[in-house]
């Protein structure tokens, strides 16, 4: 579905991603994990078209993504789910979800979208007309997911989904993630800093390091790797 193909993007002449290879498969459920400052966010960015690359290709779906305008991507099924939330704070819940809403696809579902979004996450629908703004950091989160949601995508990419929740939070956030694409059967890719947990639902991985990826392959190879156990989940190599 997705082919990330030796991607190299630059900042002021810092190299943020060298020669990045990812590939995501329709229906799979794919993490990429690393530490703070490894490039993970910019490969979002690439993806959706915040950040131009300097080399590499990127399709989806057979479609070449560098060849198009980042507002037509959505149209094509890729939903972005920013790290840190960046809901619409003075909107409402409802007119956040409405505005996520604005790709074909979801326009012509909108009411099957709405009432799956509010099952999944049912508070949505309790605080439908209250301002983005007011609800807790997990509500915003809840509220950041229904909006890619909004859009019936065919891939989901979802930016640091945890970050600054109570651990509590973090792990219905993940239920709900997992829930998301073992029902519905909808293709994710994650970048997530609880390794343990992103390794575990996923079907794939990458670790991206300074920018490359150093180590790929199913959760039992990641997991089985000396420096990931030592230096991601803090068991002995």
């Amino acid at each position: 579905m997705l082919d990330v193909t030796g991607v190299s993007v630059s900042y002021g002449g810092l190299r943020a991603l060298t020669d990045v290879t990812v590939t995501v498969g329709a229906g799979q459920f794919v993490t990429v994990v690393g530490p703070n400052g490894a490039g993970k966010s910019t490969l979002f960015k690439t993806i959706s078209g915040v950040v131009q690359p300097g080399s590499g290709s990127i399709r989806f779906q057979g479609q070449d993504l560098l060849a198009m305008k980042p507002s037509k991507r959505a149209h094509l099924g890729i939903a972005h789910v920013p790290e840190g939330r960046q809901v619409f704070k003075a909107m409402t819940v409802r007119e956040n979800l409405e505005m996520g809403a604005y790709p074909e696809a979801g326009q012509r579902d909108w009411a099957r979208v709405l009432d799956r979004i509010h099952a999944l996450f049912p508070i949505l629908a309790e605080r439908a007309t209250q301002l983005a703004g007011t609800l807790s950091g997990g509500e915003q989160q809840m509220l950041a997911i229904g909006r890619g949601l909004a859009g019936a995508p065919k891939l989901l990419m979802l930016d640091e989904p945890s970050m600054g929740l109570a651990p509590a939070i973090a792990d219905l956030i993940f239920d709900r993630i997992s829930q998301i694409h073992r029902e519905d059967g909808l293709t994710i890719l994650l970048v997530e800093q609880r390794v343990a947990e992103a390794l575990e639902l996923c079907d794939r991985g990458y670790v991206l390091e300074t920018g490359r990826i150093v180590l790929e392959g199913p959760y039992e190879t990641l997991a089985g790797d000396d420096r990931v156990r030592r230096s991601y989940l803090g068991l002995d190599a």
